[in-house]
């Protein structure tokens, strides 16, 4: 117990940056926590942190034990709530990772109503447009839209997402529609920014991935946003369906060059690998599946 004591207090002091910020969120005091390190340094007879006067870093040895330790301290963090949640209701803090695109619109309402479901559990909900890391920045798994996921994940597929081209059909009038992706070449576009390849839009032509260089007039990181633009007949917009949905129905955008529309994105909710999944990740993995579901429905894709 005295290792563990020891290897926890240490992970505390790398993860808050130094000894005084670790235990003012341990609430234990500083003394203690320095006792702790010293102690673990001299079981180990290793140097595990470079202390100056200014600054505290991990050295090399302790870069390695700190990776190490805190998948042992989450491994036995996991099977403690896999035992104790085996015999009542599933509690504790989830924390998520998800796009803002996507966090703003469907997620957000997902998870207010699963939390609604599920009072005795608490969420952290990162909304960012890049792929964290689950192990090292310390989620418990994460909503994703994408192709084919990382292996070294466990995936589980939610739905389809569909990606479309459109414009209003004033700009349609003024331009002309679009027969094949090619024709997009030259033509003022609306940049939904929170795609990778936001500048170059990927269509399949002949069971073959092309991607067509487009011009936009203006470049925005939220797809309600370059939706409107395009309602507005500022240019043709590739946007997620989710954004636009409402305007096609109604007439006000219209989808063009369905035909060459991808086919192979997904939403998926990721975790790590571990040997005893905490109940707290597999019901709200299991509310993300029935939710999605009831989803589609009513509407294909999200």
């Amino acid at each position: 117990m005295d290792s563990l004591t020891r290897m926890q207090a240490f992970v505390q002091v790398v993860d808050a940056g130094g000894f005084s910020a670790a235990a003012r969120k341990a609430g234990k005091s500083k003394a203690l926590l320095s006792k702790y390190v010293r102690d673990l340094e001299d079981e180990l007879g290793v140097r595990l942190l470079n202390r100056t006067t200014r600054q505290l870093a991990p050295t090399e040895v302790g870069i390695a034990y700190h990776r190490e330790a805190v998948d042992l301290l989450q491994r036995l963090d996991d099977l403690t709530a896999s035992v104790r949640d085996s015999h009542g209701e599933p509690r504790g803090h989830l924390r998520i990772s998800g796009p803002r695109f996507f966090g703003d619109s469907e997620l957000g309402g997902a998870i207010t109503e699963f939390m609604a479901k599920h009072p005795e559990i608490t969420v952290d909900l990162r909304l960012d447009d890049r792929f964290v890391d689950l192990v090292e920045e310390g989620f418990d798994v994460a909503i994703r839209v994408s192709e084919p996921v990382d292996s070294s994940l466990i995936a589980r597929r939610l739905a389809p997402f569909r990606v479309v081209t459109c414009a209003s059909p004033e700009w349609i009038a003024a331009h002309g529609r679009p027969e094949k992706p090619a024709d997009l070449a030259g033509l003022p576009a609306v940049a939904d920014t929170n795609a990778r390849n936001w500048n170059h839009w990927s269509f399949v032509v002949d069971g073959e991935r092309t991607v067509v260089p487009v011009t936009a007039r203006l470049h925005a990181n939220a797809p309600q946003v370059a939706a409107t633009a395009a309602e507005a007949g500022l240019g043709v917009a590739r946007t997620p369906w989710f954004a636009v949905r409402r305007a096609v129905e109604e007439g006000r955008l219209e989808v063009l060059l369905a035909d060459f529309e991808l086919r192979n994105l997904t939403v998926h909710a990721v975790y790590p690998h571990r040997r005893h999944l905490s109940a707290k990740v597999r019901v709200f993995v299991d509310f993300m599946v029935g939710w999605f579901e009831r989803r589609r429905r009513s509407e294909p894709c999200v």
